[in-house]
């Protein structure tokens, strides 16, 4: 693992992140809840774009990976913010943003905060409003938890650490929705998405899809996929995704 270069944000965040030079459109790679930049879908698009001589940057939000900050002290507008820092300042020219899980909703705001720059965007397992359903999912005890302690403990499946969810997460999460209505993008979106992924149900990305207005939106079912969709082949349609969309801007 290459030691990664940091930025400053305005707002506060040390961000971490790796940068490949090259021509546009540009790539960047947004991870998802308490993932960060080392997973094999950031790499195998970093090794795409050095391949094909493509501008390419991944990085880490606050609180993940080497950036700076404490996980439980993020938000989605919070790493919203990281995101649009890393778009503005480490980027140039029309980007595709590629968004894994929380990702797809980070990169969905992101698309609608900078519409002159991004030009497609992919959703890896998109999880926009994620925070609803896991409110709606918890018991009366877990939300009062949240309530008078401020913080709810989960064990996760993907690692040791458990998932911190915190009361500022939820309520910030309700204010940053962008799945209850039409969303208002008119640039080439693909939804990759596995039918046995337990923690997005694939009925997700028909929702987005039916909530986007652009005409050029495309949802790709793996199935038996799961959440994760990195196994050999998935990474393989990952690229041939992103690459055929950065042929046709």
């Amino acid at each position: 693992m290459t030691k990664p270069s940091f930025m400053e944000t305005e707002h506060g965040t040390r961000i971490a992140y790796h940068r490949t030079k090259g021509a546009g459109p540009g790539v960047v790679f947004l991870g998802g809840f308490m993932s960060d930049m080392e997973g094999s879908k950031a790499l195998a698009l970093e090794e795409q774009a050095r391949r094909e001589g493509r501008a390419f940057v991944r990085f880490d939000y606050q609180g993940h990976g080497q950036s700076s900050g404490k996980f439980a002290d993020g938000t989605i507008g919070l790493w919203l913010k990281d995101a649009l820092a890393v778009i503005d300042r480490l980027t140039t020219g029309p980007q595709i943003l590629v968004g894994s899980s929380m990702g797809g909703w980070i990169a969905l705001l992101a698309a609608k905060a900078r519409r002159a720059r991004v030009k497609a965007l992919v959703g890896i397992a998109a999880a926009p409003d994620f925070t609803l359903w896991h409110w709606d999912a918890l018991t009366e005890a877990e939300r009062n938890t949240i309530l008078t302690e401020g913080r709810l403990l989960v064990p996760s499946d993907y690692g040791p650490d458990p998932y911190v969810f915190t009361r500022a997460l939820f309520e910030d999460g309700w204010r940053n929705r962008v799945n209850h209505g039409p969303i208002h993008l008119d640039i080439p979106v693909r939804l990759i998405q596995g039918t046995a992924d337990p923690d997005v149900p694939w009925q997700t990305a028909m929702s987005i899809a039916d909530n986007l207005t652009g005409e050029d939106v495309e949802v790709v079912l793996v199935p038996a996929g799961d959440h994760r969709l990195s196994r050999d082949v998935d990474l393989k349609r990952l690229r041939r995704v992103v690459g055929t969309l950065a042929e046709e801007i």
